[in-house]
């Protein structure tokens, strides 16, 4: 069963030899994992009982064959190291005790058949090599214990080596600058989004002077108090901006608990990791009509299909009225997605922007037909899904097969390429 596992699905050679660990041993197999994690960029790890070893890389899901099958055993050291460098969840400070005691990880794996916390950084090599932080998922399957390991990231990129374009770029810098006023970036998991909008809130913090705060479930990026001197001394200075950054069970007891405390902090800028139900989306549009500028994602892909599932928050009752206060405060909406290809993953896009009254007005009718919003985003100075695919073929950078795949296909448009 091993062989036929290994020779039927993609395996990685890897650099760093096993023989300097001993893969039987959980501790051992956590480190050599997340040293293969760092030198292939590897954003997730997948322990599994009875099963090979899985990594999640630019080019897909790899197997990685030689630990061989883990061992059940082995996977519960793994946990108990990960629990070992479990990030605290209670902070406290000087002059102040909390009474109530956090719940134990194994504990709730029993319970609830399920557990989900962060890790601070390990250790890779016992030298000072660190891993990024660790958001962890431990579960059951029909294999037994299972481990999900996601490596956070800790290194902002720049708003321009994303595979935007350099205007798209140049929308989104003037849009956050605004008092007020709601942004999505859409997509589905794995599509890149907190990366943008990382990516975007660093370029503010460093160039306006802006209160942001965020609630992120998790916190993927932290944003440092300072940066380079731009005047080029070599010395750190403080950022113009003010990041007050909290993440769920840490910071926060629940995420409604940040949505509900977020316009008491005095923010210019919110950015809330998701916006999952009506509550958040609420929350959302009653701060943009307050004066702030909001950020969120939604996991949807298209600006079409993202106002449809706004709609589905609500009752039916309730509909004009949603359209018609996303008509007055919706700036833009993103939405992007990567396209897995043999030389790693290429980011595609659609853009819709907010600045006119044929846009404004198509999102206020949206609820009699998406025609007119669709017809919007074929106009200059948006990016519609289908054409940023055509770009990337004509460039080479997908097959048509990826094209195919991967495009929106509105009914009698498809045609037309």
């Amino acid at each position: 069963m091993q062989a036929a596992d290994t020779a039927s699905a993609p395996t990685l050679s890897v650099d760093q030899s096993a023989n300097a660990f001993n893969l039987n041993s959980g501790g051992d197999l956590l480190r050599w994992s997340l040293l293969i994690a760092s030198d292939l960029g590897v954003s997730d790890i997948q322990f599994r009982s009875d099963r090979l070893l899985y990594v999640e890389t630019s080019q897909g899901m790899r197997i990685i064959a030689e630990p061989g099958l883990l061992k059940e055993e082995t996977l519960l050291e793994v946990l108990n190291e990960l629990i070992a460098h479990k990030e605290e969840t209670n902070r406290n400070f000087a002059g102040f005790q909390a009474s109530k005691e956090e719940s134990d990880v194994l504990y709730a794996l029993h319970k609830n058949r399920v557990a989900d916390f962060a890790c601070q950084q390990v250790d890779m090599d016992g030298h000072g090599k660190m891993s990024g932080r660790l958001r962890i998922q431990a579960h059951f399957s029909a294999s037994g214990l299972g481990i999900t390991c996601r490596i956070l990231n800790e290194e902002i990129p720049a708003l321009d080596v994303l595979g935007l374009s350099i205007d798209l770029v140049d929308a989104m810098k003037a849009a956050v600058q605004r008092r007020a006023g709601l942004a999505l970036v859409t997509g589905p998991t794995g599509s890149g989004k907190s990366t943008t909008l990382a990516s975007l809130i660093d370029w503010l913090r460093r160039n306006h002077t802006k209160h942001i705060v965020t609630v992120e479930d998790p916190v993927e990026y932290s944003y440092p108090p300072t940066m380079p001197d731009p005047e080029g001394s070599g010395f750190e200075i403080a950022s113009p901006g003010l990041v007050t950054q909290q993440e769920v069970g840490r910071d926060l007891a629940s995420y409604h608990q940040g949505l509900k405390d977020v316009l008491r902090k005095a923010p210019h800028v919110i950015l809330l990791g998701e916006i999952r139900d009506r509550a958040a989306m609420e929350t959302a549009l009653e701060a943009a009509q307050t004066g702030h500028f909001v950020i969120s994602t939604l996991h949807t892909t298209g600006a079409v299909k993202t106002m449809g599932r706004i709609l589905e928050m609500f009752p039916r009752e309730k509909h004009e009225a949603i359209l018609g206060r996303m008509s007055e405060m919706l700036v833009f909406i993103l939405s992007q997605g990567l396209l897995r290809t043999e030389k790693g993953r290429v980011l595609t896009y659609e853009f819709l922007q907010n600045n006119d009254d044929a846009c404004s007005s198509a999102i206020s009718n949206y609820y009699g037909g998406s025609r007119a919003l669709e017809d919007v985003i074929r106009r200059s100075g948006n990016v519609e899904w289908d054409n940023q695919l055509l770009n990337l073929y004509n460039q080479g950078l997908i097959t048509l097969e990826t094209f195919e795949n991967n495009r929106m296909k509105r009914g009698d448009d498809a045609s037309t390429f």
